[in-house]
């Protein structure tokens, strides 16, 4: 399980896992859990490259949102694999 702490959102933490480059048990600690609970059902399953564009970008507050920071996650991710 990988854990990410996310800057600038309502959650502070987003805990995943990548196996094979698919995203798997992905949770936010904080913010608003059912939305939260929504964004993780929907990336369940899919490619890391698949995911990071769908979510990149999404501003809430801050010029950013929970699933920008997932988006964040999944890349440094990437470039640490």
């Amino acid at each position: 399980m990988h854990t990410y702490n996310t800057h600038g959102t309502c959650s502070r933490q987003i805990m995943y896992d990548v196996e094979d480059g698919v995203v798997k048990g992905v949770k936010f600690i904080g913010g608003c859990m059912g939305n939260l609970q929504g964004i993780a059902k929907l990336v369940e399953g899919r490619k890391i490259e698949e995911v990071v564009p769908l979510l990149e970008g999404i501003k809430c507050r801050n010029g950013t949102s929970c699933p920008d920071q997932l988006s964040k996650a999944l890349k440094k991710h990437l470039e640490n694999q």
